[in-house]
């Protein structure tokens, strides 16, 4: 039997399956990724670990590298992984959480689009978490073809402990999600 292939079209993935991080410290970055995502191990061979946090068999693998020395932050590569979450409850509780667990975001900020909680590992890599700011795609969709977003892509530096406060006072889930909110 003959097949063909398309050369044409190009493919949309099926879905997201994994990365792969280079880490200093397996042991110490392990830790961090149970804490901060839930995941578990599913292999640890000492030098490369993989862990995962649903039913696929891996969504992070972390290898030791030899290299010691540090990257300048903005040097090519990798600059975050994002995660987007159901409900601003979510988001505030995960804050709440890791906050608990001395981890903190360095950098929390509303991006119009979306409010966002930036972490780092222990090599510095960063986490996002993220809640989307409207409720529907062709509302997201027009706010990023705006001139508000063109005035500034980036957003609006927030402080999470003020936002969770007025999250739990009861505060109004469509201002909450507005830039300088909190």
């Amino acid at each position: 039997m003959e097949r063909n292939v398309d050369l044409e079209t190009p493919v949309i993935p099926a879905k997201f399956a994994h990365f792969v991080l280079r880490v200093r410290d397996i042991e110490k970055s392990v830790d961090w990724y149970q804490k901060v995502l839930g995941m578990s191990i599913v292999h640890n061979a000492g030098s490369l670990a993989f862990l995962t946090y649903d039913d696929e068999h891996h969504r992070l693998a972390l290898a030791k590298t030899p290299v010691e020395t540090e990257s300048v932050r903005g040097s090519p590569g990798l600059d975050h992984v994002a995660y987007t979450l159901a409900t601003l409850g979510e988001l505030l509780g995960t804050y709440a959480r890791l906050k608990a667990l001395d981890i903190e975001p360095v950098w929390p900020i509303n991006h119009g689009l979306t409010t966002s909680l930036y972490y780092e590992d222990p090599d510095g890599n960063r986490v996002e978490f993220q809640v989307e700011n409207f409720d529907s795609t062709e509302e997201l969709n027009a706010f990023m073809r705006s001139p508000t977003f063109a005035e500034n892509p980036i957003g609006v530096e927030f402080d999470p402990d003020r936002l969770l406060e007025r999250y739990c006072n009861g505060d109004s889930l469509h201002e909450l999600r507005m830039q300088g909110s909190a």
